[in-house]
C-alpha cells in the first residue's frame, strides 16, 4: 500500500482498519493531507469522506494534538491526533477517539513502563 497526501478514505481502509482493532476498536479516523478520508467504529466503516478539526489543525500545523473538539460528531470528547510526515512532509493524520472519557489515555499512562537505569549510574 503507498499512501500520499492525497490519498482518499478507501485507499486508506487496510491501514484504518489495523490500527483500528490495535486500539482495541476505538473510534478512528485518517485523512489525507489533499483528500478526505475514512472514519471507523466498532470495526466498521462509517465514512469514506471523513474530516474533523482536529484532524485539520494536525494536517495544518504538522503538531500533535490531544484536546476536545468543539464541533463534529466527536463534540466533547477527547481525541488524540498525529501527523504522518514523510521527507518533511505531512501527508496525513491519524487520530484516535478516547470514548471512555479519558480512562484509556490515563491507563496508557500508569502502565508505561519504568525506564531500566543506565549503566553506571546509581
Amino acid at each position: 500500500m503507498k499512501l500520499t497526501a492525497s490519498s482518499t478514505g478507501k485507499e486508506m481502509e487496510p491501514l484504518a482498519l489495523t490500527i483500528h482493532q490495535l486500539v482495541n476498536e476505538l473510534p478512528l479516523t485518517i485523512r489525507s493531507k489533499n483528500a478526505k478520508g475514512i472514519r471507523l467504529e466498532e470495526g466498521k466503516v462509517v465514512d469514506y469522506n471523513y474530516t474533523g478539526p482536529v484532524l485539520e489543525k494536525v494536517i495544518a500545523n504538522g503538531e500533535k494534538a490531544s484536546e476536545i473538539p468543539e464541533s463534529g460528531p466527536y463534540k466533547g470528547i477527547p481525541v488524540m491526533v498525529m501527523p504522518l510526515i514523510e521527507k518533511d512532509e505531512i501527508i496525513a493524520a491519524i487520530g484516535v477517539v478516547d470514548i471512555t472519557q479519558g480512562i484509556y489515555s490515563d491507563i496508557v499512562e500508569i502502565t508505561k513502563r519504568p525506564q531500566s537505569p543506565k549503566e553506571g549510574t546509581p
